[in-house]
């Protein structure tokens, strides 16, 4: 049976997309069989950070819909085959989520896949509260700044009380912090929250800091997903995630400003 992994925020804009790409990625990578779908219905952007927009011909909709078998909507990623990519419908409204049809969707997957990345809307709409129904465990992605930690912790009460496990006084979903666009530079210079007051507000266990990287932005141009750039900080910093997230003992790296060489301290560099 796969594990269901929701990644989740209560910002927009914050790197989940970013986030599902690269860990769905990296999971495959390391061979296991990963299905990574998108929720957000009507504007759909999985896709195009996966590089396959062109392939799509059904979606998550057609499927939960009849009009279309798993089989059919599932693209398979070009780079990895270990990784298949379920697309959300353009043309749809939110309400085509159903929660029996999305279960009845993850319940075939489960079947045959190692993991589920749920690829989440923003916020606490409709899309949302499907990724989140079902979930194993979430990753609650935020960014260093005050509104971003504050909606964050408004997802994790929706998560303890709204999701299936809660409804059925099962054991809770295991919540994970992704602290994205992090620049240590900033932090010095107050401008952002540190690690430290991420983690104290939101009091959950870190898997993983992505700093500020123009890589990212390339990547999803590119439409490649940021964990297969290894020469950039973002992707190695997604690869150290995902083993933290199957459990290595895996120190965090990029939390530190890197200090400056005797020319740049002279020059002003």
């Amino acid at each position: 049976m796969a594990r269901i992994i929701v990644v989740t925020s209560g910002k927009g804009g914050v790197g989940k997309t970013t986030t599902s790409a690269s860990i769905a990625m990296g999971l495959a990578r390391r061979g296991h069989r990963t299905a990574v779908i998108d929720f957000d219905v009507g504007l759909r952007n999985l896709d195009l950070v996966m590089g396959c927009e062109r392939r799509v011909v059904y979606d998550f909709v057609n499927v939960i819909n009849q009009e279309a078998n798993l089989n059919q909507a599932l693209i398979r990623d070009k780079r990895e085959d270990n990784l298949f990519i379920l697309p959300a419908s353009q043309t749809r409204d939110k309400e085509a989520l159903t929660k029996e049809g999305v279960g009845r969707v993850l319940d075939e997957l489960a079947q045959s896949f190692d993991y589920v990345v749920c690829d989440s809307p923003a916020g606490i709409e409709h899309g949302a509260t499907m990724a989140m129904y079902y979930a194993d465990d979430a990753i609650v992605v935020t960014n260093p700044e005050v509104s971003s930690v504050r909606d964050s912790d408004r997802m994790l009460g929706i998560l303890a009380s709204k999701s299936r496990r809660a409804e059925r006084g099962d054991e809770p979903i295991r919540e994970y912090l992704l602290l994205s666009r992090y620049s240590p530079e900033r932090v010095a210079r107050g401008e952002m929250l540190s690690v430290d007051d991420v983690k104290d507000i939101l009091a959950l266990d870190l898997l993983g800091v992505i700093p500020e990287s123009q890589s990212v932005l390339s990547a999803s141009n590119a439409g490649v997903p940021v964990i297969l750039d290894e020469a950039s900080d973002a992707g190695r910093a997604y690869a150290d995630l995902v083993g933290r997230y199957l459990g290595e003992d895996l120190p965090h790296r990029f939390l530190e400003a890197q200090k400056k060489g005797l020319l740049s301290r002279l020059f002003g560099g």
